[in-house]
């Protein structure tokens, strides 16, 4: 297992279309075993192979939620290849999105609660679920970057640029203590 560094804006591989996979083989397994340590190292709770530079349609997610209020988080590694989203709920819900490819800026982004989803696992078995709350707010997040869209598109212009400008402030910043 690698640890794989990470796509960040304004990397124009972030804005490609990801690639359907064929074949759920090994190579596609080690892909997925490096995007969680990856993913774990960062840390985060979700990642495409798109920001990890492979444009393939994969994805890692595990909400690493706590078992109880102070306890450890309890692993729950899920994969999720070719996904696609059947159907969404009409009620959207407002969820501070972060993404490991925007470091360290967060935002409210409505998305529906409740969505049908058909994927292949990691052996290459499929699986239709229907998913709500947290995980179904991820996957879709991930999924949008299969398809070239990062969570700052669906803020209003105004949301985006602020962002976008606390981000290079904060790499300045780093700049600056590194020289």
């Amino acid at each position: 297992m690698a640890v794989l560094p990470i796509l960040e804006v304004p990397d124009p591989r972030l804005r490609q279309i990801s690639s359907p996979v064929e074949t759920v083989d090994d190579g596609v397994r080690k892909l997925i075993s490096d995007m969680f340590e990856t993913m774990y190292a960062a840390p985060g709770i979700g990642l495409a192979a798109i920001q990890v530079g492979v444009p393939k349609r994969i994805l890692v997610i595990d909400l690493q939620e706590p078992e109880e209020e102070d306890g450890e988080p309890v692993r729950d590694p899920r994969v999720f290849v070719n996904p696609e989203i059947l159907t969404n709920s009409d009620r959207d819900v407002p969820y501070t999105e972060g993404c490991l490819s925007i470091p360290d800026q967060y935002a409210e982004v409505d998305r529906p609660d409740r969505i049908r989803a058909r994927w292949l696992d990691e052996k290459g078995a499929a699986h239709e679920e229907d998913i709500a709350g947290t995980l179904a707010v991820v996957l879709q997040h991930e999924m949008d970057h299969l398809n070239g869209i990062l969570f700052i598109d669906h803020l209003s212009r105004l949301k985006r640029d602020m962002v976008l400008r606390k981000l290079a402030k904060q790499r300045r910043e780093l700049a600056k203590r590194a020289a």
